[in-house]
C-alpha cells in the first residue's frame, strides 16, 4: 500500500483510495486551521503552501490511478461527482492497459 503515492503509473485498490482520499482532506483542514487561527511568519506560510501543493499532487496522482483501476483514463476524475464513483466501483478484473489487477 503506498507505493509511489506520487507516481501516475499503475492502478490501485478501493481501499488504497479511500485511506489518501481522508488522509488528503484531513491534512487539508489541518493545514487550514493552521493559518487561521495561529500567527505565524511569511516563511512558515510559505512551506505550509509548498506542502499544499505536494498534497494537490498526491491526490491527483491517487486519483489517476484509481481512475486506471476501472479502465478509464486519468481526465475523468475531472468530471463532478466522479469521486463518489472511484469509492465505491469494484477494479476491472485481471490486466487491463494500465497495468495489473492491484487484487491478485
Amino acid at each position: 500500500m503506498f507505493q509511489n503515492p506520487f507516481s501516475f503509473d499503475g492502478r490501485i485498490r478501493r481501499t488504497e483510495y479511500a485511506i489518501s482520499h481522508f488522509l488528503y482532506y484531513l491534512l487539508t483542514v489541518i493545514l487550514s486551521i493552521i493559518d487561521l487561527f495561529i500567527e505565524i511568519q511569511n516563511i512558515i506560510k510559505l512551506v505550509g503552501m509548498i506542502f499544499y501543493i505536494f498534497l494537490i499532487w498526491f491526490k491527483i496522482a491517487q486519483s489517476s490511478k484509481r481512475c486506471h483501476d476501472l479502465g478509464k483514463p486519468w481526465w475523468f476524475q475531472l468530471i463532478p461527482f466522479y469521486v463518489l464513483w472511484l469509492l465505491f466501483e469494484a477494479s476491472q478484473y485481471g490486466v487491463n492497459k494500465y497495468g495489473l489487477n492491484p487484487k491478485d
